[in-house]
């Protein structure tokens, strides 16, 4: 699905157990999600904009720790990792595992995970504190916003 002719098309997909529904869920909150992120482009050069497509997979710790090793020589699982020419891996194990601690949804810390993704993609790093402590901050917001709005879309 393609926002509007100046943004990437998403495309998501699942190597884990995810049922079709959940996927379309995550699908259409990512995608109402990336006009935010693109609203707020980070300090380093934004790779988003120019990309025609973003291909986000979600996959099993041993999975993202193989790619963690393999590209970043840490062979140990991680919640996500984005590749500048437009490649999001999110691990949904982790996402499960800890949702519960943060108050949310499995769904919810897999959707903040791809929006994270998508903000390195805008220009965002988290390797310094005052750039994370930014960077979390309008990945939360952005999750807030788009929960809202189905919260009030569910409203009668």
């Amino acid at each position: 699905m393609k926002p509007d002719s100046s943004s990437p098309i998403l495309e998501l997909y699942s190597q884990v157990d995810l049922n079709e529904e959940r996927l379309q869920w995550l699908e259409q909150r990512v995608n109402r999600s990336l006009p935010l992120v693109l609203e707020n482009p980070g300090t380093e050069r934004p790779v988003l904009p120019g990309l025609e497509m973003v291909e986000m997979t979600l996959v099993t710790d041993e999975t993202i720790a193989e790619v963690h090793g393999e590209f970043l020589d840490d062979p140990t699982p991680t919640d996500v990792i984005t590749f500048h020419h437009g490649e999001i891996l999110v691990s949904e194990e982790t996402a499960r595992q800890v949702a519960s601690e943060y108050g949310k949804t499995t769904d919810e810390e897999t959707l903040l995970y791809l929006i994270h993704g998508l903000l390195h993609l805008n220009g965002h790093s988290d390797l310094e504190e005052t750039e994370r402590v930014e960077m979390h901050r309008i990945q939360e917001d952005i999750l807030s916003r788009i929960l809202s709005e189905d919260a009030r879309n569910r409203e009668p």
